[in-house]
């Protein structure tokens, strides 16, 4: 038993296909396959029930996974622990962010950190915040940006900053030649949001919903850039982080609005695990984020 076989069972057990979790792995199908029942035969029980159409774990086989993940994860936080260079901002740092983010701030600091830390290399992943968040904790990131949520609480977070959420209307619409408007006058418009599970949709419709404000359940974005594109049209008003948005009030067809005080916002942060010995690094990586 091996820490590969670990990993090959948590492969195995996130893609529930033997060819999808070898390719995860870079090994081959018969490689993984034939660890696997290696696994199986020192542990002397069946972790999986196999047949043509997919992969079952028997109830022993979930709880092994759960302690393999633990495994690596203390495996991980060990060799960090044993580098002396953990506290210097060299080698790789595997981060984390969600799409509502990275794409705009990510190109505001990273040139900064390539200058002032040239052997620190990003190693950069996008996705939504549950699964940045699980695959923080299973020891496959570093640190996540990402906004602040009840998902992330769990974790220890380094403030970064507050940004400000404008209204995002076509360029022909009534409002769009106003500075700020009050939140109040969304009561009895329609709203167009993300689609479920990203966060930015619950904290935007949040704000909206509270105002009076109702969901366009007609359409959903997976973007911002397309939800941005479906308010030029006319198709409905939208609230956007202001990183998001760009210098002009109006641009490609679309007028942003400020929102008068209290105006809504999210908290960006800096999210890793609690005890990681990589602390230092993800201050100092925090210090250069700015917008």
């Amino acid at each position: 038993m091996n820490l590969k076989d670990f990993e090959y069972l948590i492969a195995l057990h996130r893609h529930q296909h033997f060819r999808k979790a070898a390719e995860a792995c870079f090994v081959s199908q018969p490689t993984l396959s034939g660890q696997i029942k290696k696994l199986e035969q020192e542990l002397g029980t069946v972790v999986l029930e196999r047949n043509n159409r997919q992969v079952l774990f028997t109830e022993l086989g979930e709880q092994l996974v759960e302690q393999a993940k633990k495994i690596l994860v203390e495996v991980k936080t060990f060799k960090e622990l044993a580098d002396t260079n953990y506290q210097e901002m060299v080698g790789r740092l595997k981060v984390g962010f969600i799409p509502t983010v990275g794409p705009y701030l990510l190109p505001k600091f990273i040139p900064q950190l390539k200058q002032t830390y040239p052997d620190l290399k990003l190693e950069l992943h996008e996705d939504k915040t549950s699964n940045l968040v699980r695959r923080l904790q299973q020891g496959e990131l570093d640190c996540l940006i990402l906004a602040a949520v009840a998902d992330t609480q769990v974790l220890k977070e380094i403030h970064l900053f507050h940004e400000p959420m404008l209204i995002a209307v076509s360029s022909d619409h009534p409002w769009a030649e106003k500075d700020s408007i009050d939140l109040t006058l969304l009561a009895g418009e329609k709203v167009l949001a993300l689609t479920e599970g990203n966060c930015f949709r619950d904290q935007a419709l949040g704000f909206c919903m509270k105002a009076g404000a109702i969901e366009d359940n007609s359409y959903q974005s997976t973007s911002i850039e397309t939800l941005r594109n479906m308010v030029a049209t006319g198709a409905g008003l939208s609230l956007l982080p202001q990183m998001t948005t760009p210098k002009e009030r109006q641009k490609d067809g679309v007028s942003y609005i400020a929102i008068a005080e209290p105006a809504p916002s999210r908290e960006i942060t800096l999210a890793y695990r609690p005890g990681s010995p990589l602390a230092t690094k993800f201050n100092k990586l925090a210090e250069l984020i700015t917008i």
